[in-house]
């Protein structure tokens, strides 16, 4: 995981909570806004599943409580979808000021009419995906179908939603009511992506077809078969994040990786800003990076990680392929490698403090039912790797420079 907690602004001055999910190894190449379902809230199951389905993808993610929830300030009997979609675009601002714009809307029931609502209001949207939303916010008022006489007649009412208990205004239900998404969607400029299970007990499926027929192509439907309105169980929120990360990457524009070539066996790729540098050898890429005390992001090992990683993998194989050989009972074998540079104790230039020697320090944990004499013949391999002679020998580093 890597999330970071964020705070921004609603129009009315209240501050609110949100996390901001990253990729782990990358830059974002796109931004996402998450409008979570009624009630819910940033934390909740589905939504941090399908948040972190898309950040492994590439996407950042911003998931964040609207006012009056979760962590957000704000009273909750204060506002109204018409709020609701203020906090969503105030949320696209703060993305747009400190990373970059949203591209991607994506909203859970409720919250899917809020973003198509929104999208209007937010130039920089290419794609939006609705799960199991409903066609018209004034949907709302099926789940407070017990308390709407109360409201009508004291102008509020306390009403249990999802085991918790919330004050309703009368003016949540007047706003719902002037609310026209029919006309609406079918002006927005951005792909749709509706998704929805055919058995949603809260929401029913006919609202996705009254939102994909509204909708303008191009325009997608996918069945959350046997998946409850939540999404509940892990693997359907799972699910449904890596199929919108799917479906989106045909929608935006999102910058293909520049296929890395070399007659030499590895090649290192790095741009003009920051450290972190794509890495290719034969068919495998990895990436290396430095911390970001050194000005890095921090998005893979740094050079000599990897050079000690190096010496860990290589112990490691050749211990178990003599092992392995003399069929001796080692179950499994663990290399251990800190790097560091100490100061030369014994050398030509001792008076230089600077004088210093690369030191590998190196713990081999063996599990197995080796005997002593096994044992001290296990240790003496490890020095027979590879790597380890190519460390210890003299090395000789041929440069030279050339153009593209």
């Amino acid at each position: 995981m890597n999330y970071k907690k964020i705070f921004f602004p609603n129009p009315e001055g209240d501050e609110l909570s949100g996390y901001l999910e990253l990729p782990l190894n990358q830059e974002p190449h796109s931004f996402v806004l998450f409008a979570h379902c009624f009630t819910c809230n940033k934390n909740f199951f589905a939504v941090k599943n399908i948040a972190r389905a898309l950040s492994e993808n590439g996407f950042g993610v911003l998931r964040f409580d609207f006012t009056g929830l979760g962590d957000s300030e704000g009273e909750f009997s204060e506002t109204n979808f018409s709020g609701n979609v203020e906090d969503l675009v105030a949320a696209a601002s703060y993305l747009e000021k400190e990373h970059s714009a949203p591209s991607l809307l994506i909203g859970h029931s409720l919250g899917g009419a809020a973003v198509i609502v929104a999208a209007s209001q937010i130039p920089t949207v290419r794609a939006i995906a609705t799960i199991n939303a409903p066609s018209s916010p004034q949907h709302v008022t099926h789940i407070l179908r017990s308390e709407l006489e109360e409201i009508q007649a004291n102008g509020k009412a306390r009403v249990n939603v999802g085991g918790r208990d919330f004050t309703i205004k009368e003016h949540f239900l007047n706003d719902l009511k002037t609310q026209d998404m029919g006309d609406l969607i079918s002006k927005i400029d951005a792909s749709f992506l509706i998704l929805h299970s055919p058995q949603d007990t809260v929401v029913d499926i006919k609202n996705a077809e009254e939102l994909y027929r509204a909708a303008r192509h191009p325009k997608s439907f996918i069945s959350l078969d046997n998946a409850d309105h939540l999404l509940s169980k892990k693997e359907d929120s799972q699910y449904a994040g890596k199929v919108i990360a799917a479906w989106a990457s045909k929608y935006l524009n999102i910058p293909k990786k520049e296929e890395l070539r070399t007659s030499h066996q590895v090649v290192a790729n790095l741009g003009e800003e920051g450290y972190t540098t794509q890495l290719k050898s034969g068919k495998h890429y990895f990436i290396a990076d430095e911390p970001e005390k050194f000005g890095g992001n921090d998005f893979g090992p740094n050079p000599y990680d990897f050079l000690s990683a190096a010496l860990a993998s290589c112990t490691s194989m050749t211990i178990q392929m003599y092992v392995r050989r003399k069929k001796w009972p080692l179950v499994n074998v663990e290399t251990h490698v800190n790097h560091n540079k100490e100061h030369l104790e014994d050398c030509e230039n001792c008076d230089r403090n600077t004088s210093k020697i690369d030191v590998f320090e190196r713990q081999i944990v063996l599990e197995g039912n080796l005997d002593e004499e096994q044992q001290k013949k296990v240790l003496e391999i490890a020095d027979k790797c590879p790597v380890h002679k190519t460390l210890s020998n003299k090395i000789t580093i041929n440069t030279k420079l050339s153009k593209k």
